[in-house]
Order: C-alpha cells, then sequence, then structure tokens
C-alpha cells in the first residue's frame, strides 16, 4: 500500500471494526444524525481550531510521506478526518456497552430513543 494511504486506511478500519455495534449491539449512533452532530460539534471546532493553531505556530506538522496532500488550509485531511472518526468510534462503543448494560439489567431497549 501507498505509504499516502495509510493513516486514511486506518481510520476506515476503526470504522469498520466499531460499525458492527450500530446493527448487532444496537448502539443507534448513526440512526440519531442529529444528536450525533451536536455532540461532536463542539470537540470538533475546538480541536481543528487548536490543530490549526498548533500548526501555525510551529509546534508540530505533518510528513507528506504519511499524508494525501489534500490540505484543508494548513491541515490535511486526514486530521480532520480522525476528528471525526474516532469520537464516532467512542460514542459506538459507549452506547454499545450501555446498550447491553441496559440487557443484562432487564431495562428497557429504548431508553434513549
Amino acid at each position: 500500500m501507498d505509504d499516502r494511504y495509510q493513516y486514511l486506511a486506518l481510520m476506515a478500519a476503526c470504522v469498520l471494526v466499531t460499525l458492527p455495534l450500530e446493527f448487532l449491539l444496537r448502539a443507534r449512533v448513526y440512526r440519531r444524525p442529529v444528536r450525533l452532530a451536536l455532540a461532536m460539534l463542539p470537540t470538533l471546532v475546538v480541536f481543528v481550531a487548536w490543530d490549526m493553531l498548533g500548526i501555525a505556530r510551529d509546534h508540530w506538522s505533518y510528513s507528506p510521506r504519511f499524508t494525501t496532500g489534500i490540505m484543508l488550509g494548513p491541515m490535511p485531511l486526514e486530521e480532520l478526518v480522525f476528528f471525526l472518526v474516532i469520537p464516532v468510534c467512542g460514542l459506538l462503543t459507549y452506547e454499545a456497552v450501555g446498550s447491553v448494560l441496559r440487557r443484562v439489567r432487564g431495562g428497557e431497549e429504548d431508553a434513549h430513543a
């Protein structure tokens, strides 16, 4: 695999590994897009701003060898993808654990409907 796509491939793998949680364990993250967007928006805004500031101040940089070269201002596409994918994977995991615990405890399945 071309080194430029390794990071994006890793992000795709994260999505693929956690995607079954939506269906098998009824995480219901993707089925509530407005709630997902509201949960992610503040974090996305803060971390994109923080990243842009860090890049502008030369606190960190990104290797062209491991990025596609698609830039969103000074930030590579892969960084934005990271800020989207990892929180979604975390939410899927959190909601899946909650769903399992509700079932184990005999609770209502649609408690978060």
